[in-house]
C-alpha cells in the first residue's frame, strides 16, 4: 500500500517519500488526505493548544 506525502515547500502531493524529510508531512493513507495536510495540521495544532491550555487551567 502506498503512502502519500504533502510537500509543504512546493504544495504538491507525492506518492511515496520523494522529497527531503524536512520538506514533507505525512505519511497519509490517501492522496485526498495528503492534499488536505495543511488543514489537518492546523486542526491538530489547535486541538493540542486547547488541550495544553486545559492542562494549565487544572494546575
Amino acid at each position: 500500500m502506498t503512502d502519500w506525502w504533502y510537500n509543504h515547500v512546493t504544495g504538491e502531493v507525492e506518492e511515496g517519500p520523494q522529497s527531503l524529510a524536512t520538506d514533507r508531512d505525512g505519511p497519509f493513507k490517501t492522496r485526498e488526505e495528503a492534499a488536505r495536510a495543511p488543514e489537518i495540521i492546523a486542526e491538530r495544532a489547535r486541538r493540542w493548544a486547547a488541550e495544553e491550555a486545559a492542562d494549565w487551567d487544572k494546575s
